[in-house]
């Protein structure tokens, strides 16, 4: 009888089982480079291991590539297609890409394995009310509410669907109710502090804001929130507030902007065509408040050197899986422009300076960043021109709005010589157009094609 083979399988398990251990602890840190490697030492030693796959796969779709995300999980579902939570995220990993048909069936493929799944209902029906199906949502979000009472974040997510309706009134209810299971969520006192302006009770949504700053000091968005409804407005957002509001975001921005026929980058690039004609890749271009990198795709047929800079790390993260960036920064605007003097031929912005009230320091820096030469061009939100209204706003919602007089005169007093005004609109907010000014700042005359300089910048 022939002599028994030492078996492999025991310490191969138990490498697996250690790689994944080492990857889901570091996963929950947020400590992405190791538990990719982990988890991919432990797809090396078992390279159908479906918890290995799916995690991985998650850890893609936080903080690496959609598509590979997307892979890693099919893979997962073929491994253990009874798995409801595999199909979840999967579906997840699909509406990242906008694939959203695809993510539908997934969803349902999850819920006919469990149809008392929290998150995959949740999902659902978010998707409906991405689709503009708000009474669907509403319901299903009621239904999903009476399997699991408790779940603030469908509490939360019906909120905004009723804000989305026009019923502020039946949003306050159920902020109010999830404030009770769970009192610290900072969505739902955000949420319910803009319920309270709609229904037109802004000392309600002070005292909301106060109690959160009081709850939480080291908070920057009740602060900022606080200065628009006293009156005490300051002259822009701080860093902090920036990168809170906007880390927080990043995942879901471009999908979110979507629903809301956000157009501010296409208008945008349209203006940037306008006045430096047809796209080729002769100038030093600045994306100015880059985000996620919506505008990329605008800019970079003009740049040949495309450079975005941003105060959130989370939207850097998202620009950086586009093609069009040969630098990224993280750096406030003003101090990035100064650092940079005579460095671009175009700045653009598209819905970053909302975020500041006095102008007078970028018009200043973008002078002095453009090399003698070129166009500063950017978005803003627009107020009232009436007698006696401010140069600038601070509102409930916390962006600022700026007069067309104001925003031509600190652009001509910064030394630009021409200063052209459009007026446009930006995208949907409960169902009304939020209106703006496109403007573009000739500094002299661009350099013509045979002299034209590419040196690199940032």
């Amino acid at each position: 009888m022939p002599t028994a083979q030492p078996s492999t399988a025991v310490p191969a398990a138990t490498s697996a089982q250690a790689w994944l251990a080492r990857g889901m602890a570091a996963h929950q840190q947020g400590q992405a480079d190791e538990a990719r490697q982990a988890y991919q030492a432990l797809l090396a030693i078992a390279p159908d291991h479906p918890d290995g796959l799916h995690l991985l796969g998650m850890l893609e779709a936080q903080f690496g590539d959609g598509d590979q995300a997307v892979t890693l999980l099919s893979r997962a579902v073929a491994q253990n297609p009874l798995e409801p939570m595999f199909h979840n995220n999967l579906g997840n990993a699909l509406l990242q890409l906008g694939r959203e048909d695809e993510a539908d069936a997934c969803y349902q493929r999850s819920l006919a394995l469990d149809p008392k799944r929290y998150d995959a209902l949740n999902n659902r029906a978010l998707l409906m009310a991405r689709r503009q199906r708000l009474r669907e949502a509403e319901a299903a979000f009621l239904q999903l509410l009476e399997i699991a009472p408790g779940f603030v974040e469908a509490r939360q997510n019906l909120a905004l669907v009723c804000m989305r309706l026009g019923r502020p009134h039946e949003a306050l209810a159920h902020c109010m109710r999830g404030l009770v299971t769970q009192p610290g969520a900072r969505g739902l006192r955000e949420l319910l502090a803009r319920a309270y302006m709609h229904c037109e009770m802004p000392d309600k949504a002070l005292e909301v804001y106060r109690a959160w700053l009081e709850h939480d000091p080291d908070d920057p968005v009740p602060r900022h929130h606080i200065g628009a409804l006293e009156g005490a407005v300051p002259e822009r957002a701080s860093d902090a507030y920036i990168e809170t509001t906007f880390d927080s975001f990043a995942g879901s921005f471009d999908q979110t902007l979507g629903r809301l026929d956000y157009r501010a980058p296409a208008v945008l690039g349209a203006a940037v065509r306008a006045r430096l004609g047809e796209p080729q890749p002769r100038w030093r271009v600045l994306d100015a408040g880059c985000g996620t990198g919506l505008c990329g795709e605008h800019l970079a047929p003009h740049a040949a050197r495309l450079v975005g800079v941003d105060l959130s790390r989370g939207m850097l993260e998202r620009a950086a899986k586009r093609p069009h960036y040969q630098a990224l920064h993280q750096r406030e605007l003003v101090e990035f422009l100064r650092a940079h003097p005579r460095s671009f031929d175009l700045i653009a912005s598209a819905d970053t300076l909302i975020y500041f009230g006095a102008l007078q320091d970028f018009a200043q820096a973008a002078h002095a960043a453009l090399d003698g030469a070129g166009w500063l061009v950017f978005t803003v939100e627009a107020h009232d021109e009436a007698e006696g209204a401010p140069e600038y706003r601070l509102h409930a919602h916390g962006r600022y709005s700026h007069r067309r007089d104001y925003l031509q005169r600190v652009l001509l007093e910064a030394g630009f010589d021409e200063v052209q005004t459009e007026a446009e609109w930006w995208r949907h907010e409960m169902r009304e157009q939020v209106q703006g000014w496109l403007v573009a700042a000739r500094r002299g005359r661009l350099p013509a094609a045979d002299t034209a300089t590419t040196a690199a910048a940032g």
